[in-house]
């Protein structure tokens, strides 16, 4: 039986670099991360941001082992207060913002590219291991070091988990004839440790590193170029296959009945407050942007 070809884009995929003891991941972002961007006006840099925290947990996140969410935060004192991305195992992305519009202008004056550190300023960066209500969150948090988040997650690998790791994220709009659009790509590779049967593992992970690093941010972006031939042009010499491919959407997780429990623990004074002059309570998603618009009534808690 023919096996169904690997989806080419919105996707999570492991892939195996023939004999190598080295694993490595590959995501690709289209209608997916653009639907994620494109729910606020963020300026560029703030957007390019969010986009690298999408694919990074989508990257990170698809490699779990078990139902869950993985989400990737940074936090600092700088024009971006916050970014959060977070991935579900079932595939299902979403993120956000938090951003000073006029130091984000003042910073973006000189037309520089704005990276990581420049936005979130002295910070912590922090990746979440969410397995449910049944368990405890389990957090990783390392400083905010270097002018991306791929470099933020390797320094995070390299003093939480111990794991040798080389990261590439990248963020761009393209254009066609339906206008322009967000996009975002990612890819990581890790050594696997030696043992009696691999053997010294230096070699083979400081060529891989030199492959890799080969990789150019438009590449992982471009809608023409296949996960498959991204990977050969890396790796053929040696042969490569992608795995597990999954496919990734934009899917938020508000709703109705949430925002009304959430409203019901508030005091009365503070829901009055937030009555509008119609009488309507109207709130918005910060994530997606969906405005819920309540009577008061609905949101009493019982006697």
């Amino acid at each position: 039986m023919t096996q169904p070809a690997a989806p080419i884009d919105d996707l999570a995929a492991a892939f195996q670099i023939e004999g190598w003891p080295v694993r490595g991941r590959l995501v690709r972002l289209g209608a997916a991360v653009d639907q994620v961007l494109s729910a606020h006006d963020y300026p560029a840099p703030v957007a390019g941001l969010l986009g690298e925290a999408c694919a990074l947990a989508a990257l990170v996140g698809s490699s779990l082992k078990f139902e869950g969410r993985l989400i990737v935060q940074a936090q600092g004192d700088g024009p971006v207060r916050y970014v959060v991305a977070d991935y579900d195992t079932s595939g299902a992305l979403r993120g956000f913002c938090r951003y000073d519009e006029a130091e984000v202008a003042a910073a973006s004056a000189d037309g520089a590219r704005l990276g990581a550190q420049a936005l979130l300023g002295k910070g912590v960066f922090i990746m979440t291991l969410d397995r449910g209500a049944d368990f405890e969150r389990t957090q990783g948090v390392t400083p905010i070091e270097g002018d991306s988040l791929s470099l933020c997650a390797e320094h995070y690998f390299e003093q939480s988990e111990q794991v040798p790791t080389r990261v590439n994220l990248a963020v761009g709009r393209v254009s066609n004839a339906a206008g322009d659009s967000w996009r975002a790509g990612g890819a990581m590779i890790q050594v696997i440790a030696a043992d009696d049967a691999r053997g010294e593992t230096v070699e083979a992970w400081d060529r891989s590193r030199a492959l890799f690093q080969t990789l150019a941010d438009d590449e992982l972006v471009d809608p023409t170029i296949t996960p498959q031939t991204l990977l050969f042009r890396l790796f053929h010499e040696d042969g490569v296959r992608l795995e597990d491919a999954r496919p990734l959407r934009a899917e938020c997780r508000c709703s109705a009945d949430g925002i009304v429990s959430t409203l019901k623990a508030f005091a009365a004074e503070d829901r009055g407050d937030m009555t509008e002059a119609d009488g309507k309570i109207r709130v918005t998603c910060e994530y997606c942007s969906k405005v819920y618009e309540l009577d008061p009534a609905e949101v009493e808690p019982a006697a």
